[in-house]
């Protein structure tokens, strides 16, 4: 599926978009505020890209058909947290070079938009590591709502705490 908004295209990822992906995912700013290691090669991407990238409802926000970051809707068992079976979690990053453009407020929009009137969702989570403010002020300008905090472990085995927020269908 193929998904518009007025600056950007959500597609799926292809093997193609290895090297964008490195690019932007070796960047140590990127991965680990997102829970997950900065890439070490582009055979790492390309991997990232057949398995992770792979799974439904995850798509490359793409500008000129440049893959420049992801946004995907997680599913139980994908995501970390259960949600209490009502829900999917929305994951999203961007590369440095397309911070503070409002880029992912509309690509997650977009996507919040056809999880709830496509797939017929009804509530979506997302959480965010404490000291992540621009995640947070993400899902505020998306209108989620406050729904606990939360006791998490990184991929190195580090205990951190994250704000879970949530978003209903109206």
């Amino acid at each position: 599926m193929i998904l518009k908004t007025a600056r950007l295209i959500l597609r799926p990822w292809k093997e193609e978009d290895a090297e964008c992906l490195y690019h932007f995912a070796k960047n140590p700013k990127i991965g680990p505020i997102a829970g997950w290691p900065p890439h070490k090669s582009v055979e790492e991407s390309l991997e990232i890209i057949k398995t992770i990238f792979a799974k439904k409802e995850t798509y490359a926000i793409t500008i000129n058909d440049k893959a420049i970051g992801c946004v995907g809707l997680l599913f139980y068992p994908d995501t970390n947290h259960k949600w209490e079976n009502e829900g999917v979690e929305l994951g999203y990053w961007i590369g440095e070079e397309y911070w503070g453009q409002g880029l992912v407020v509309e690509a997650c929009n977009e996507l919040i938009r056809h999880a709830f009137e496509d797939i017929d969702i009804n509530k979506i989570y997302a959480s965010f590591k404490y000291e992540n403010h621009q995640s947070k002020r993400v899902l505020e300008k998306l209108g989620f709502k406050y729904y606990c905090d939360l006791k998490n472990k990184d991929y190195t085995g580090e205990e951190f705490y994250e704000i879970a927020m949530f978003l209903e269908k109206k």
